[in-house]
């Protein structure tokens, strides 16, 4: 397995510097991971930099709460995508979610999904930490019936890391025909490992480098 395909090597941080952004490209290229997760004002300038690469440059919509319109998180996903992203991940409404407005929900991620188009990919962020098991169920069943690529456990940002357990139950309601990302709290090649067992197959991390350099050794 060459784990690096399966990671989207992520800097999300609200500190990030346009050197580190360098680094963040010069790692993907090295590497070769599934893509680069950045904020949105840094796609154009990481389009830019892989100009001649085939790093997929993913960014994010409605990030880190998912409390905005559904409007404004198709528009950021749209500009994104003229700047240059090949992958958006959007965070659901959880507040709205929690309360019932599933067509609100809905409605975000299918207008998400029609700026995306089909030829980029889209994956849905749930906030796992904040749901029950009940409620991950619901949410994966909305993500999947929207026609979204992937469903992610988690933004990453304090609610809660990714778990066997989440994973196992989002790809068990997720089938063999959308993707599952689990994000948060991975920072070792054998965590990502077990999440990609549990059925996981994206890895979103700022530990990407690490986890590589730990396969190298454990293989040989």
């Amino acid at each position: 397995m060459n784990i690096a395909e399966m990671i989207d090597q992520s800097l999300l941080k609200p500190d990030v510097i346009r050197q580190q952004i360098e680094q963040l490209c010069l790692e993907g290229r090295k590497y070769s991971f599934a893509s680069i997760c950045v904020n949105p004002i840094w796609v154009k300038l990481c389009k830019r930099l892989l100009y001649d690469s085939t790093l997929r440059i993913c960014t994010v919509s409605g990030f880190p709460l998912g409390a905005s319109k559904p409007e404004v998180k198709a528009k950021e996903a749209e500009i994104a995508i003229g700047d240059g992203a090949d992958e958006i991940d959007m965070v659901m409404n959880i507040g709205a979610f929690k309360t019932g407005d599933f067509k609100l929900v809905e409605k975000e991620i299918k207008d998400v999904r029609n700026v995306v188009g089909k030829d980029r990919i889209l994956k849905v962020i749930i906030e796992a930490g904040v749901l029950t098991n009940q409620e991950k169920h619901k949410a994966t069943e909305i993500v999947k019936a929207c026609g979204a690529d992937f469903v992610k456990t988690s933004t990453g940002f304090g609610y809660g890391d990714a778990t066997i357990e989440d994973v196992k139950l989002l790809r068990k309601i997720a089938g063999k025909s959308m993707g599952v990302k689990a994000s948060g709290g991975i920072r070792g090649y054998q965590t990502a490992i077990n999440l990609i067992q549990a059925g996981a197959n994206r890895i979103g991390t700022s530990a990407g480098v690490k986890i590589v350099e730990q396969s190298f050794s454990t293989e040989r």
